[in-house]
């Protein structure tokens, strides 16, 4: 491995000139244009005075960058107890972590890393070998160790390995070929590729893969992402010579992924729509050509629809068509007009989170309040077995082909480390294959589920984890954690920077709210457009319950999440200013009037709505974090943290916020921003760089919630 040079905050060595009023007289906070530009939404003016931190290449915009990561590193730096924290952190962080195998044509594959590599290695085992080998080690491909692999598939016959790689954490990727056996690498490679989508032809003689429109020079991490079109690349030709086999959707708003089916005998093509999420599957068989042949499986954009598997005359597609918790179907494929559906796994009283078809089963990972449960059905509908899982916890995995006799899958919780099982699909039982060990003691801690009312009576589960002896008497330094978005779950995971949290005396608690999947589709669509300000609710109430049952006080609490997780945070701490005492905001969407106009933001209308239409932007407007603050309160401690190489949610929505909450915050509490370089949106980040990040954020919460 190449040496890591330590890498924290951009840090140079001219100041930016002058300073606003202080919040805090140690604090001098740099000084920001205030620019006039205003925008007319449906009649509304909206000032935007800081619509130039967009640019972030620009002089002005990078010497504010300088002048803030400077301002965040003298706080930090005067923190005693920052040093102490990144040493536990080190200490815990270094456990050896193993990915779920992947078998192909007698070959295993699967990711580990030691403890303290900054990337995971590949590793394959050759049929009938006795040990792995390094196949691939991304902590060689650059000094910084900044280029991850963010994708890697073997060809079918398993003598051939695609694998992409990010440079400083962008969703951008860029695919290459190595020969298995050799470790050798092949001259091909693919650029315009994001966020993977990558298939093998079934004679391992090339590569299907989605193709994006090139950004153009310098915007490459914020222009606006169109749908891609899927190509197909020759392994021994140039990415020029690559040829398209299904074009971009001609429809606005609406995207494409594909797969192969189970017989590599066709394309399975997913078409969705960012407005409804709603989607289409189709079946396009080999060869592809856009105008060849497209079998219709389901059509119409009236329901989520995803392909599970088929067993050469029958498909089967998860949905929630009449199943807000999600069934499965069975169609015909040689006749698959709706009629001739039957349904093959009932909608039960649990969401249905996914399926997967391996070893001639159906594998049915199902959410009972947010926490895993997982049964096999055989291919008819029959249910086989429920597998037994360790305890309350998140299971995932159960990956492979037709002919498989076993599968892997992982189970993780708050206090455990993910271990790695392989599951005998036949005799249903389950054998660890790989389990970590961690220096700490989780038997000192606790985790439980509790139950509170939102606002509008609506019932939401809430994860705790504390130590066994807490004593509720409302000083505990609580973190509370959300999402709440996108039909994604929040179930339990296993995080290192939580366990230091606790070893601090902390209560880590992470409510289930609406806009997540945990209760299938409703539950989703209760937090999503004009009923978003729900999500905020069931956070706010959690806070309340909190406090109210003795957990915490608000001199005490503090609250996080990143992504759709920072508009959380930024949505509660600008509501209720004064509910919270500390605000973790990461790499947030801030700017809602504008989020849909950057890199791939588009997507996220059917979550969100986009300010485009007049219902939906006074409801933006009455939420949007950088719209809602105000000049002459007082917002709770606040450490922004964002990227600079972030092209998912771009950091000008940390940047607009973090001067807009800097300009009108009136308090002593301290309001920063944190903004790491050569990083992107999370994925592939270094884990010497996710050392020093949790160290600053928790050095923060020590500082300014005043810890022991």
């Amino acid at each position: 491995m190449r040496t890591h040079a330590k890498r924290t905050l951009l840090v140079l060595t001219l100041p930016l000139a002058g300073a606003c009023r202080s919040a805090s007289p140690e604090l001098e906070y740099p000084q920001a244009r205030r620019s006039q530009q205003v925008d007319v939404y449906h009649g509304v003016e909206v000032a935007d005075p800081y619509r130039w931190l967009e640019d972030p290449d620009a002089e002005e915009t990078r010497a504010w960058i300088e002048a803030e990561n400077a301002l965040t590193s003298s706080f930090l730096a005067r923190i005693p107890e920052r040093e102490r924290l990144r040493e536990r952190l080190t200490e815990l962080w270094n456990y050896e972590r193993y990915g779920t195998p992947f078998r192909r044509a007698g070959r295993t594959f699967y990711t580990r890393n030691d403890g303290l590599q900054d990337q995971a290695v590949l590793y394959v085992v050759d049929p009938d070998a006795a040990s792995p080998r390094v196949l691939l080690d991304p902590n060689e491909l650059s000094e910084d160790n900044t280029t991850s692999l963010a994708g890697w598939v073997p060809s079918w016959g398993g003598t051939l390995l695609a694998y992409a790689t990010s440079d400083g954490g962008s969703d951008w990727r860029t695919w290459r070929v190595l020969d298995v056996a050799t470790g050798t690498s092949l001259d091909d490679v693919v650029t315009r590729n994001k966020f993977g989508g990558m298939s093998w032809a079934p004679d391992d003689g090339g590569l299907y893969y989605t193709r994006y429109v090139a950004p153009a020079e310098g915007a490459k991490l914020q222009a606006k992402n169109a749908p891609p079109e899927i190509c197909y690349h020759v392994l021994g030709t140039s990415e020029e010579a690559d040829r398209v086999v299904v074009s971009a959707p001609e429809e606005p708003g609406v995207s494409q992924a594909f797969g192969l089916d189970q017989d590599r005998e066709a394309l399975v093509l997913a078409r969705w729509s960012a407005e409804t999420r709603h989607s289409e599957v189709w079946l396009a068989p080999l060869p592809v050509t856009p105008q060849s042949e497209r079998i219709p499986l389901a059509v119409g954009f009236d329901a989520q629809f995803s392909y599970v598997g088929d067993d050469g005359r029958t498909a089967w597609l998860r949905t929630d068509l009449d199943a807000p918790r999600y069934r499965v179907v069975a169609v015909p494929l040689d006749a698959p007009a709706r009629e001739n559906w039957t349904e093959l796994i009932a909608e039960s009283q649990h969401a249905l989170e996914r399926v997967s078809s391996v070893g001639g089963r159906l594998v049915a990972t199902y959410l009972v309040d947010a926490k895993s449960s997982v049964v096999v059905y055989r291919t008819d509908g029959t249910r086989e077995r429920e597998i037994e899982l360790p305890g309350i916890g998140s299971a995932g995995g159960f990956e492979g082909e037709r002919e498989d006799l076993d599968t892997f899958y992982s189970f993780t919780s708050f206090l455990e480390p993910p271990t790695i099982y392989r599951y005998d699909l036949t005799s249903g039982e389950s054998e660890v294959y790989r389990q970590p060990t961690v220096d700490f003691d989780p038997a000192r801690f606790v985790t439980k589920q509790v139950f509170y009312a939102s606002k509008d009576g609506t019932r939401v589960p809430m994860f705790l984890t504390h130590a066994r002896d807490v004593v509720l008497d409302g000083s505990n330094p609580t973190y509370l954690y959300g999402y709440g978005g996108f039909n994604i779950s929040l179930t339990p995971a296993f995080s290192v920077p939580n366990l230091v949290w606790l070893e601090l005396g902390g209560v880590l608690a992470v409510p289930n709210l609406r806009g997540g999947g945990e209760y299938g589709e409703a539950w989703h669509e209760a937090g999503t457009k004009l009923a978003k300000q729900n999500v905020f609710d069931d956070f706010s109430a959690a806070a309340h319950w909190l406090i109210d049952n003795g957990y915490t006080g608000r001199e005490k609490l503090a609250i996080g999440g990143a992504s759709n997780g920072g508009l959380l945070v930024g949505a509660a701490m600008t509501q209720e200013p004064g509910l919270f005492a500390a605000a973790l905001p990461a790499v947030g969407v801030m700017d809602m009037l504008r989020y849909h106009l950057f890199t791939i933001g588009w997507a996220w209308a059917g979550d969100y709505g986009t300010s485009d239409d007049a219902a939906e932007f006074r409801a933006l407007l009455d939420y949007s974090p950088l719209h809602k603050l105000r000049s002459g309160v007082a917002y709770p401690a606040t450490m922004v943290t964002t990227a600079d190489h972030d092209d998912r949610v771009v950091p000008a929505h940390s940047f607009k916020f973090a001067a807009e909450l800097q300009h009108a915050h009136d308090g002593a509490n301290p309001v920063l921003i944190r903004i790491e370089t050569r990083a992107g949106h999370g994925a592939g980040k270094p884990t010497a760089m996710q050392i020093e990040e949790a160290a600053d954020r928790l050095a923060f919460l020590h500082e300014v919630l005043e810890l022991e």
